[in-house]
């Protein structure tokens, strides 16, 4: 999510505050935060806000906590993505070593019923597309690569 400037939460704020007095009640904040798909019960609003009604810098205060909470959603989710990575990676790296060869990405291919010798596929040809360092070999950065670009 890209972070809005405070001009253009300034204008959100001057929009939602349909009476003019300067403040959004916890009816005008939560229309806006259903629109963007967020859910909470006035309860569950109020009791978040800690009041019944905001003036922009509360606004603002209010802004940057929900998108310092996603930041640290999208940490989280990254940390579990790159944690399963190295957990498949350490599945073709038979030795090891740090790195995946093409005799153990055939032989972990064959386990899984994946490899086809009549296919005329070749390990080789398949690890040198990914391979940007040109060891012929995957480490773990391009194996990262390869399979955030499979997806």
């Amino acid at each position: 999510m890209c972070p809005l400037k405070a001009k253009d939460l300034h204008r959100i704020f001057q929009k939602l505050d349909k009476n003019g007095d300067g403040l959004l009640s916890l009816d005008e904040l939560n229309w806006l935060l259903e629109r963007i798909g967020v859910n909470f019960s006035l309860e569950e609003l109020e009791s978040s806000v800690g009041k019944s009604s905001l003036n922009f810098d509360e606004f603002l205060l209010f802004y940057d906590s929900i998108t310092k909470q996603n930041d640290d959603k999208n940490e989280i989710v990254e940390e579990k993505e790159e944690q399963d990575l190295a957990k498949a990676f350490n599945v073709f790296d038979l030795n090891g070593d740090g790195f995946i060869s093409c005799e153990e990405l055939q032989s972990v291919l064959a386990r899984l019923g994946l490899w086809d010798e009549t296919s005329g596929k070749d390990c080789r040809s398949m690890i040198h597309v990914y391979d940007t360092n040109l060891d012929g070999v995957l480490d773990f950065q391009e194996f990262k690569n390869m399979m955030l670009h499979a997806n």
